[in-house]
């Protein structure tokens, strides 16, 4: 079998500058628990909440974020992208990413500047904590989620040894030592999704192999829900947060289909 053409962008748009926010607002009182906006010059009259990946490692912050953040703008959408706590916490308790993103997620909502409706986007381990979000109560009301090139199923993440072990260090633990937290924090483990879900993959993608989306989707599929995958060829796992890869163009007609404009 041959071994697939390594994506041609590879990470460069990691590094990119993109133009600066409008402005950062905080939703808590970690210094951490920010999101940027960034608004559109002809609005479509609806808000992309942008969570960005990672590994849930402090090194990668928002600022990778912001080519995409920009190029949505460009597209039409007000954009916020929220910043969250990277670290643990203590063993036993769930991480606070999970509370940060329902913090950034009530936050924007009530930002009178940030009009309904809102889709969240996560990529990588962002994807994991949107589609998580999609699970729970206070979702109700959102026009849906896209998870690009998400791990979804944190279990597969934590057998494939992803991100050198992200998912371990992220709980503390593995499942066999922390069962409850691990089963808090998959979006596997809490499924229905309460709001669409739309996921996308590059068939390239060696980072996040498309196959840690197997379970999350088989099991979506027997409930019933509202969810889709598309697998890109030619798409790595940084092509779907670049807006000078083909693969973008994707992700605005995938979010723009969520939404009764």
């Amino acid at each position: 079998m041959t071994k697939p053409t390594p994506d041609p962008r590879s990470d460069a748009v990691l590094e990119r500058q993109a133009p600066p926010a409008a402005r950062t607002t905080a939703y808590g009182e970690d210094a951490d628990q920010v999101y940027d906006v960034r608004e559109p010059a002809h609005p479509l009259g609806a808000t992309v909440l942008v969570v960005h990946g990672g590994f849930w490692r402090p090194t990668y912050d928002r600022t990778h974020a912001g080519s995409q953040a920009a190029a949505l703008a460009d597209a039409g959408f007000h954009v916020a992208v929220a910043e969250y706590r990277r670290t643990r916490m203590p063993l036993g308790r769930l991480p606070a990413a999970l509370a940060d993103v329902r913090g950034v997620v009530a936050a924007v909502r009530a930002d009178e500047s940030l009009p309904e409706p809102v889709v969240l986007v996560g990529h990588s381990a962002g994807g994991q904590l949107v589609a998580w979000a999609a699970n729970q109560t206070w979702a109700d009301g959102l026009a849906g989620v896209v998870a690009l090139a998400g791990c979804v199923d944190l279990r597969a993440t934590f057998a494939m040894g992803l991100g050198d072990g992200a998912a371990r260090d992220w709980i503390g633990a593995g499942p066999d030592k922390a069962p409850d937290v691990w089963r808090g924090a998959d979006p596997v483990e809490s499924l229905p999704p309460r709001v669409p879900v739309r996921l996308l993959h590059g068939r390239q993608d060696e980072i996040v192999p498309v196959a840690v989306t197997d379970r999350y989707v088989e099991r979506c599929r027997d409930l019933g829900a509202d969810t889709g995958l598309e697998v890109l060829d030619d798409c790595g796992h940084y092509s779907l947060i670049d807006p000078e890869a083909p693969a973008f163009a994707r992700v605005v007609a995938t979010i723009l289909s969520l939404l009764p404009l």
